[in-house]
């Protein structure tokens, strides 16, 4: 009797763990069923490539690069709503929050849904069924994200929209490369389109993700864009720098002091960083006033391209 409970509980243990075992494959291991994909890092043009056009050319460049922005929050994450919403956010074309509940400090989109997965493709499906004709870039941000939307813009200046991009700051799980959540995620309109397609095949991108092995929300969503032949590409500045950053400035500097003390400036941030995750409120603030306002006087940056803000827009 007791070998027989002792074999009983084995077999529910190799079980659970072949179980386990499936749902990983499932959602990582998917080399057999999707085509090899060649690892790019894409990059923002030099500024000669800018400076080769004329001024008709550069302004009609500008202009046709939209940005939507779509940030996550939680009613637990006022601060961080406030401060977004008061700083970054206004240079979007236009942006808006995606509430897991409704809140009645601030207007947002409100989801039904505490799930960061559901949430997020809730928010894209949202994005491309309203806005898919206005927009060309898409660009999903969590509330403790600052950035810096004229060098996201300059940076998507030599990617074409009509073409399948993903990306941001780039790491790899098993088989499974990402884009990491904590810097920003930015899709091109057809990698929208291909995505708001595949939520129609539950097998291939479940609502729920693993019943098992829950995987997180922005390894979901690559596991989904894989299944529709878009992959995760690194993004980085003409140096090979990355721009999207998961850590805010002042950590960034720390690393820095440490890896490379005689090299702080260069071993730190890139001089076109798009993104700095995990920032608090007011750090928002401090943001702003170092990008925007403080300026050398009688120094001029003397900018191949002006990237305006959107009409009625009150942004610094």
């Amino acid at each position: 009797m007791i070998s027989e409970s002792g074999s009983f509980v084995k077999g529910m243990m190799l079980g659970g763990i072949f179980c386990i075992l499936v749902t990983l494959l499932g959602h990582i291991k998917m080399s057999h069923t999707t085509k090899s994909h060649e690892h790019r890092h894409l990059q923002a043009p030099k500024k000669e490539d800018i400076l080769n056009l004329s001024k008709n050319e550069r302004l009609d460049l500008s202009q046709s690069i939209r940005v939507y922005c779509i940030i996550l929050v939680k009613p637990k994450d006022l601060g961080h709503w406030a401060a977004v919403k008061d700083t970054w956010s206004k240079h979007c074309d236009k942006a808006e929050f995606y509430s897991s509940e409704k809140v009645k400090v601030f207007d947002s989109i409100v989801l039904d849904t505490d799930d960061m997965w559901t949430m997020m493709r809730k928010a894209y499906a949202f994005a491309y069924e309203n806005y898919r004709d206005d927009y060309n870039w898409f660009f999903l941000a969590h509330p403790s994200t600052f950035a810096i939307i004229e060098n996201l813009k300059y940076f998507l200046l030599k990617q074409d929209s009509s073409q399948p991009f993903y990306t941001g700051r780039t790491e790899t799980s098993g088989d499974l490369e990402y884009v990491n959540g904590d810097g920003g995620i930015v899709l091109s309109i057809e990698s929208l389109r291909r995505l708001y397609k595949i939520f129609q095949e539950p097998d291939k991108c479940p609502e729920q993700g693993g019943m098992i092995w829950k995987l997180s929300e922005d390894k979901q969503l690559a596991v989904c864009l894989k299944y529709s032949g878009v992959h995760a590409e690194n993004a980085e500045d003409s140096d090979k720098k990355d721009i999207f950053n998961t850590k805010p400035v002042g950590s960034l500097i720390k690393e820095a002091m440490s890896s490379h003390p005689q090299e702080v400036v260069e071993g730190c941030c890139s001089d076109m960083a798009i993104t700095f995750g995990g920032l608090a409120p007011n750090h928002m603030h401090v943001m702003m006033y170092g990008v925007y306002r403080l300026r050398a006087y009688g120094h001029s940056f003397n900018d191949a391209l002006v990237f305006l803000p959107p009409p009625g827009s009150n942004n610094d």
